[in-house]
């Protein structure tokens, strides 16, 4: 897997993916993150990458010329993504997606970070293949939320990590939030693990998880639910069975 990321800032982006899992991962070769300076492609002494926007208003925009001559330069793996508002939201299918391209005959993606006021529009109707959000809120600039994509992505790259079947249970994977989780030890402060976890019955440990995931998305999420059109009947049933009748929305679709 092959991501690059463009960005005023690249320094923020190379500290963060040295750690943690995304940096065994660069260690090891199976994912290369490239971070591209594009005030290296500026052509005036203060290495300016901003201007005024025509018309007048409140704020810089970054140029054109920098973000094309960067991008040319070094012929990015494909989509390049622009970090911005107008995008489409980032979720975890749409990380998925873009994980899968590191079997494709692109290798990767690429990002590029927004900053200012945004980017000049020329960028987004004739150099990038899409937007991408993170979110509906306000940052100084897309380094923050292309960090997000790319921990994201990185970790659903097949060897990344460790145990492969932990990213088969996590949150949002099959459309619930992930079950509650407990280590010793078995009493902390007089707060008990669940008897179940302790029980060896690893069937019964699955139903339970299942209900405890549905339970804790109701209270949660209650929108995922909706999303996932309801309840089934044998998820309500499921929910009864461990004591959870008073939590079941008020309608359940089967």
């Amino acid at each position: 897997m092959r991501i690059d990321v463009f960005s005023i800032f690249p320094s923020a982006i190379e500290q963060f993916c040295c750690h943690g899992l995304l940096g065994k991962a660069r260690s090891s070769g199976l994912v290369t993150v490239s971070v591209h300076d594009l005030r290296s492609c500026a052509v005036d002494p203060r290495r300016s990458v901003d201007d005024a926007p025509f018309g007048g208003g409140a704020g810089m925009l970054l140029a054109p010329g920098p973000i094309f001559d960067a991008v040319q330069s070094c012929d990015p793996p494909r989509p390049l993504l622009l970090l911005g508002p107008a995008g489409r939201r980032f979720d975890q299918p749409m990380a998925k997606d873009l994980a899968a391209l590191e079997s494709g005959a692109s290798g990767g993606f690429s990002l590029l970070c927004g900053r200012y006021e945004g980017v000049d529009q020329r960028v987004a109707d004739h150099l990038v293949d899409g937007e991408i959000s993170t979110g509906d809120y306000i940052l100084a600039g897309g380094e923050a939320a292309a960090l997000v994509v790319i921990e994201a992505v990185a970790r659903l790259v097949p060897g990344v990590m460790g145990n492969e079947a932990s990213s088969i249970e996590e949150t949002f994977t099959n459309g619930l939030l992930e079950y509650p989780q407990y280590t010793r030890p078995a009493e902390f402060r007089g707060w008990a693990v669940p008897e179940v976890l302790l029980s060896g019955d690893h069937r019964r440990v699955a139903r339970w998880r299942q209900a405890e995931s549905l339970a804790r998305t109701i209270r949660m999420r209650s929108d995922l639910i909706e999303a996932r059109g309801g309840l089934t009947e044998g998820e309500v049933r499921l929910l009864r069975e461990h004591g959870y009748s008073e939590e079941l929305p008020g309608k359940n679709e089967p």
